[in-house]
C-alpha cells in the first residue's frame, strides 16, 4: 500500500496538463476561480478512473479512430498552451482567457488528458495489495489517490496564486514562461513518441 501511495504521489506531482493549468488558473484568476477549476479536474480525474476500472476506457482506446481523436485534441491543447506560454514575452502567461475555465473546463480537460488515462491505468491495474478482495482494493486505491491528489493540486494552485502576487522583473517572467513552455513541450513530445 505504501508503494502505491508513493506511485500516486510521484505520478500526480509531475507537471502535466492538470497541474500546470491549475497553476495557470491560480496565477491568472486567483484562489476562488482556481478552486472551482480544481473541483472540475477532481471530478474529471475520478471519471477517468471509473472508466479505467470499469473497462470503458479499454473500449474507447481500442478503437483507433477514437484514440486518434483524443490524441489530437490533447496534443492540440498541450501544443497551444505551450505556444501561448512561450510567446507571452515578459508577462506571466500560464493561461490567458477572458474568464476562468471553471468546473466544466476542468472536467473536459481531464477527459482529453492523456496523462489522466495513463496515470489511472498504471495505478488501478498495477500495485496490487489486496488480491483477495478486488473491490476493497479498488475502493482503498480511490481513497488513497484522492487523499494525495487533492493537496497536490491545491499546492499547485497556491503556487500560481503566489506567483500572481509577486512583483517579478521582466527577466524573471521570461525565465518562468520559457520553463513552463519547455515543460509543456516535453509533455507534447513524450505524447507523440508514445504514439509511435
Amino acid at each position: 500500500m505504501l508503494t502505491f501511495a508513493a506511485a500516486v504521489f510521484f505520478l500526480i506531482i509531475t507537471p502535466g496538463p492538470g497541474v500546470l493549468s491549475t497553476a495557470g488558473v491560480g496565477a491568472g484568476f486567483g484562489l476562488r476561480p482556481g478552486a472551482r477549476y480544481v473541483l472540475g479536474l477532481f471530478l474529471g480525474t475520478n471519471l477517468v478512473a471509473v472508466a479505467v476500472v470499469s473497462g470503458v476506457a479499454v473500449l474507447i482506446v481500442a478503437d483507433p479512430r477514437i484514440r486518434m481523436v483524443l490524441f489530437l485534441l490533447s496534443f492540440g491543447y498541450l501544443g497551444y498552451l505551450a505556444l501561448r506560454i512561450a510567446f507571452a514575452g515578459a508577462k506571466l502567461a500560464f493561461i490567458e482567457k477572458a474568464s476562468p475555465p471553471g468546473v466544466l473546463g476542468g472536467v473536459l480537460l481531464q477527459i482529453i488528458n492523456p496523462k489522466a488515462y495513463a496515470v489511472n491505468t498504471a495505478l488501478f491495474t498495477g500495485f496490487a495489495f489486496w488480491p483477495d478482495n478486488y473491490a476493497a482494493e479498488v475502493a482503498m486505491k480511490f481513497l488513497i489517490m484522492n487523499a494525495i491528489w487533492v493537496p497536490i493540486h491545491f499546492l499547485w494552485l497556491w503556487a500560481g496564486v503566489s506567483l500572481h502576487r509577486l512583483d517579478l522583473s521582466a527577466r524573471a517572467h521570461r525565465i518562468i514562461n520559457i520553463g513552463m513552455a519547455l515543460s509543456m513541450m516535453t509533455v507534447v513530445v513524450l505524447a507523440v513518441l508514445s504514439q509511435r
